[in-house]
């Protein structure tokens, strides 16, 4: 049986109509897309229910599901997992869509090597002390100035900024959304069963039908 999200979810039926809206006698049935899945509170927000992990290459959330569930039907779960609603923003650019991203937004390739920021470089005093993180956005000319006990003077450290272009801040962005957070599959299960819940339509609506259908005369009427 397929896991896949979209069987999963229940139909609903409405009544066609002409453009002068009059009905006609036969229905349509639509997949309900209003039918919204996520991970129950309990598990989403307890980080023992989850592994981390990290995209490699070009893979994608079926990819991913294939790896590691056996099954790449539950790309759906990958992406409720980490809250992904829109897997073209928050999902990891293959290398071909990166590059074209790249020329589109800065529009010339030699503008993709240019400066974006600069950063610290970590500096410490000779006993180990760092007086000075790495990774910090500073001016180009970021410099630091400390008393040294061993010689007792100041010491002024003037070389502690590196470059950060384009392209390299652009490929940071992207490798960030490589470390995802995994299901663990011993409570694949639990998630499976809350979604056939989830998907379930309840009794007490005039549109009810069946546990997964719904019908109505107009779309708009929707419940």
């Amino acid at each position: 049986m397929s896991n896949s999200y979209f069987r999963k979810l229940p139909n609903f039926e409405y009544v066609n109509r002409t453009v002068d809206g009059k009905n006609i006698s036969d229905y349509t049935t639509v997949k309900n897309l209003f039918k919204r899945a996520q991970i129950r509170p309990d598990i989403f927000e307890n980080a023992t229910f989850f592994s981390k992990y990290f995209i490699e290459g070009n893979d994608r959330p079926d990819n991913v599901a294939d790896k590691v569930y056996g099954d790449p039907t539950l790309d759906w779960v990958i992406l409720l997992s980490n809250n992904i609603l829109n897997i073209q923003s928050e999902w990891p650019m293959t290398q071909q869509t990166f590059e074209t991203y790249l020329l589109e937004k800065y529009l010339d390739i030699r503008l993709v090597q240019d400066t974006h920021h600069y950063e610290s470089i970590e500096v410490k005093d000779p006993d180990g002390k760092i007086l000075f993180p790495a990774g910090l956005e500073v001016d180009e000319d970021q410099s630091i100035t400390y008393f040294d006990r061993g010689s007792e003077s100041y010491v002024t450290i003037n070389d502690m900024v590196t470059e950060v272009t384009n392209y390299q801040y652009e490929e940071r962005m992207n490798d960030d959304k490589r470390q995802i957070f995994l299901l663990k599959t011993k409570y694949l299960n639990i998630v499976l069963d809350d979604l056939e819940e989830m998907m379930e339509y309840k009794k007490g609506s005039t549109q009810y039908v069946s546990e997964t259908l719904k019908r109505a005369d107009n779309i708009r009427l929707f419940e």
